[in-house]
């Protein structure tokens, strides 16, 4: 099958948004659809095709780790209401839209998001690993000397970065910024809940051969709750907003073997092509990456991924 780059419910749905990945539209006052495509972005830029199968992988996963967390921390809020698209919306659009659409979509609550996304990095690496080589500091905070590639970190660190709009680059801002942005209760508790969602997901995937080296989380702010409450949005752990590293031949010096887009990220830095509009995948590229994303649902879930049993 190829891999799906558009889901145009326009006619049937108001569109609220289209970012890089994900078409989210209004089920109604209170209530969003995420759909979630197989489009692919890589150094904040999306690829001509996408591939395969991606947009089911990660919307299930973030169910998963959704159903997880919140059993692991019965105080956390989320906006995850349902895996697939409700009923009572079925009967509003056509039969194969749903068909098409219902492995890759979720209901959610609609919230405020906040302008900024939350990063937790329990090791040196990518653009931390370039910032430390360079003057010592990841996103103004110095860290100690003699730290190697891949390193495990002594704590975890919490390195928020801006938000920025489709065609625009995110950038990393310290978290005294990123208060600036959000306000500093809020800040504060979006940083408790990244360090803490960051530890007990760890724990899970150490269990299962995965190190999370570090992970992209995004937050909103329920104001129909008494007091607004901070919930978790978006997609949570996935390959899309994750380093996976396989903990088997994990090694302290050197870039690591990964279940995410670090494969792709790799060829198009040795192809001079990092950052470039319009770059197309070879198709063995396109499977090799999703070869990761199946082998990271696999890990984590502890079911073979297969397509043809994942629709909802």
């Amino acid at each position: 099958m190829a891999a799906l780059m558009q889901a145009d419910l326009s006619e049937h749905l108001r569109r609220v948004a289209s970012g890089k990945v994900r078409e989210i539209y209004e089920i109604d006052d209170s209530s969003l659809l995420f759909v979630t495509t197989d489009r692919i972005s890589a150094y904040d830029v999306v690829l001509k095709n996408g591939i395969d199968q991606k947009g089911a992988i990660l919307t299930q996963l973030s169910e998963f780790w959704f159903n997880l967390l919140q059993s692991r921390m019965p105080g956390l809020r989320t906006h995850f209401i349902s895996l697939g698209i409700p009923p009572a919306l079925q009967k509003r659009l056509r039969p194969d839209l749903v068909k098409k659409l219902g492995s890759r979509s979720m209901a959610v609550k609609r919230v405020k998001v906040f302008p900024i996304e939350s990063i937790v990095r329990g090791y040196i690496a990518g653009s931390a690993w370039s910032s430390y080589h360079n003057d010592g500091t990841v996103c103004g905070i110095t860290l100690p000397a003699g730290l190697k590639e891949s390193e495990k970190l002594e704590r975890p660190l919490w390195t928020p970065s801006t938000k920025a709009d489709l065609g625009s680059k995110d950038e990393n801002i310290s978290p005294e910024a990123a208060a600036r942005i959000v306000g500093q209760e809020y800040a504060d508790q979006i940083e408790a809940l990244s360090l803490q969602i960051y530890e007990e997901a760890s724990a899970y995937a150490a269990e299962r051969g995965i190190i999370i080296a570090d992970t992209k989380l995004e937050f909103g702010l329920d104001e129909s709750a008494t007091p607004a409450t901070v919930v978790l949005i978006d997609e949570v752990l996935t390959p899309d907003s994750s380093r996976f590293w396989n903990a088997g031949t994990y090694e302290i010096g050197r870039g690591q073997e990964s279940y995410d887009k670090q494969y792709l990220r790799d060829w198009l830095v040795r192809n001079g092509l990092r950052g470039k509009p319009g770059v197309e995948m070879p198709t063995d590229v396109a499977m090799n990456t999703l070869g990761r994303y199946r082998e990271a649902y696999h890990s984590l879930v502890g079911m073979v991924w297969d397509m043809a049993t994942s629709e909802v």
